[in-house]
């Protein structure tokens, strides 16, 4: 089966926004595959580790908020280039990348995430 690229692109985004929000256990309901891969050390393995790291998140920092710089999908990933808002002033900027399975359901997931320094030699925004 060939991978629908827009819909891959649109299903990254509810499913990292459901969690980044605060219902992850119905993201992965809705998005995630029979198996979930996760290469982030912060993050255990499987569905179960997603869910839990997110709980706490929402738990820890309800006040967040994620916006969608922009996705980027070939075959059967998806690259997704946000923008954070913690409390306290914080902003990061994270890239996401997401793997679907044939189904079109989200199976594994890498991820980088870096803060946004308050000064840029080159001027230029991170996002």
């Amino acid at each position: 089966m060939s991978q629908n690229t827009q819909a891959n692109k649109q299903n990254a985004m509810a499913y990292y926004r459901m969690a980044y929000e605060g219902d992850p256990a119905r993201a992965v309901q809705l998005y995630a595959g029979d198996t979930y891969t996760q290469h982030n050390p912060l993050v255990s393995d499987g569905k179960a580790g997603f869910i839990a790291y997110f709980n706490a998140m929402a738990r820890d920092y309800p006040r967040k908020t994620i916006e969608f710089v922009r996705a980027v999908a070939e075959g059967d990933l998806v690259a997704l280039h946000t923008h954070q808002h913690w409390p306290d002033g914080e902003e990061y900027v994270t890239m996401d990348f997401f793997r679907f399975d044939e189904n079109g359901k989200i199976v594994e997931h890498w991820d980088a995430i870096q803060a946004v320094p308050a000064d840029s030699k080159n001027g230029n925004r991170m996002y």
